[in-house]
């Protein structure tokens, strides 16, 4: 995201008390607020009630978006995530005034983040001409075009916000309380898997180290691949708050040039992407848990073979075995029909006990039968084609996934809903949507068949 006309962050307020202190004078007067609506509302009818309610939630959520934004860390990492949970439980303009934050975040101003970079490279930091401009910004860093003045080679820089990675478990403590007392959350939703998950992969995208160890796992793994580009990092321009690697051009997978695209080529690109994601949960074991339009590019090419570049691997959770067998077969059964196969992985896994009300098993099953829906080339959905191939572009499955996971995990009220289920939901809600903005046709149950098998080496 580009940041020349973009207003631009002075300072960010790192200590405890000063990022308290700005949520709780929202929360507050937010508070003041709900209680004088609510005094006035006794005499209004529903729909006056409920214009008026969502009037103050969107306009809450303005003010606290704009301060999220600034604030950064956890706090605007919340917010994002909360743009993505809160798709189907906040009124609309409600939720795109959250959605500001994946994609409008203001970027801290140059002066304030050029003595992290003196800091951090020490004497390696007259070797490059760094650009004022940054590039992106995000919840905890930003990334700047550098080049290497002797050899001339481009590095993108993700440089960490001072503060962030001290202010976590505050932040969090901090935000939750707010939510509650500005209303924005409604009473019936359970925020602690929501809450659990993004300090799980906050920790993980501040330890810049492990991020470079595991962003260089994948450019060993992958950089001879003739479908993905992985970036090289740099290792005497990185740091525990800076990492350095190369500059990769590209356009966004959602871009209008990509949109352009032949339908054979776009298909070609949905698959590498499909197929690039059944390698991170099957065969590698480390996914990818931040699924967004910003972490991916396109490289496009004359020859129609285009380049899937992958960014930001801050985010990646490793699995296992006890993990992927049993949910790998539970995938197999809903291929294969076989409830009594599903129950018996599903409830090895702790997504569904033998104990729960069956309505919750129904929806476990509703929500499993969407996920399979793209495979089943029979064409009992009204999204598959005369000869069998399901229309990504045409169907609403990231929707209708989106929701059903959300009223599971709301309807886990005995018990706390299992963080695999949590991440699960949201990068594959992350996949499909990236499958719809693609417009991809596919034909792909051999495919999704072919990485079920046990012991399954790498096809990519």
């Amino acid at each position: 995201m580009s940041s020349d006309s973009k207003k631009t962050v002075d300072k960010i307020r790192s200590g405890v008390f000063q990022r308290g202190l700005s949520l709780a004078k929202i929360g507050i007067g937010a508070g003041a607020k709900w209680a004088g609506m609510r005094a006035t509302g006794a005499f209004q009818n529903e729909e006056t009630k409920k214009n008026n309610n969502n009037k103050f939630l969107s306009d809450n959520v303005q003010k606290l978006a704009s301060e999220l934004g600034e604030l950064k860390g956890s706090l605007m990492k919340v917010g994002q995530t909360l743009s993505v949970y809160g798709e189907h439980f906040l009124p609309d303009d409600v939720n795109m005034v959250l959605k500001t934050l994946q994609s409008d975040s203001a970027p801290l101003n140059f002066k304030a983040i050029e003595p992290i970079i003196e800091q951090e490279l020490g004497d390696k930091r007259q070797e490059l001409s760094i650009e004022s401009t940054s590039l992106a910004s995000a919840s905890i860093g930003q990334v700047h075009r550098a080049t290497v003045k002797s050899t001339g080679q481009m590095l993108a820089l993700k440089i960490q916000y001072p503060g962030v990675d001290s202010a976590v478990d505050s932040d969090l403590k901090s935000l939750r309380s707010i939510l509650r007392m500005s209303q924005v959350i409604p009473k019936e939703f359970n925020m602690d898997p929501v809450f659990s998950e993004v300090r799980t992969m906050l920790k993980k995208e501040l330890d810049y180290i492990q991020e470079r160890e595991t962003t260089e796992w994948f450019y060993e793994t992958l950089h001879d691949n003739s479908k993905v580009k992985i970036p090289k990092v740099y290792h005497e321009f990185s740091s525990p708050k800076i990492l350095a690697t190369e500059f990769v051009s590209g356009v966004r997978l959602d871009s209008p040039q990509v949109k352009a695209l032949s339908q054979e080529r776009r298909n070609r690109l949905g698959q590498i992407f499909y197929e690039y994601y059944l390698n991170e949960l099957f065969v590698w074991k480390k996914v990818q848990t931040d699924p967004h339009f910003g972490n991916y590019k396109v490289q496009l090419s004359d020859d129609g073979q285009d380049k899937l570049v992958l960014f930001d691997f801050g985010a990646v959770r490793e699995v296992d075995d006890d993990f992927v067998i049993p949910y790998k077969n539970m995938v197999k059964a809903l291929i294969d029909n076989d409830l009594d196969a599903l129950w018996e992985r599903s409830s090895q896994l702790g997504f569904i006990k033998p104990e729960d009300p069956q309505s919750l098993k129904d929806l476990f099953l509703d929500f499993c039968s969407l996920i399979v829906e793209p495979f089943d080339e029979n064409g009992t959905s009204p999204y598959h084609l005369e000869d069998g191939a399901y229309d990504w572009g045409a169907s609403d499955l990231p929707s209708r996934v989106f929701k059903k996971g959300k009223k599971l995990i709301l309807s886990f009220k005995l018990r706390t809903p299992p963080q695999e289920l949590v991440f699960l939901d949201r990068k594959l809600g992350g996949v499909f949507m990236t499958l719809q903005a693609l417009g991809v046709k596919s034909h792909w149950k051999p495919l999704l068949k072919s990485y079920l098998v046990e012991d399954i080496k790498s096809q990519f």
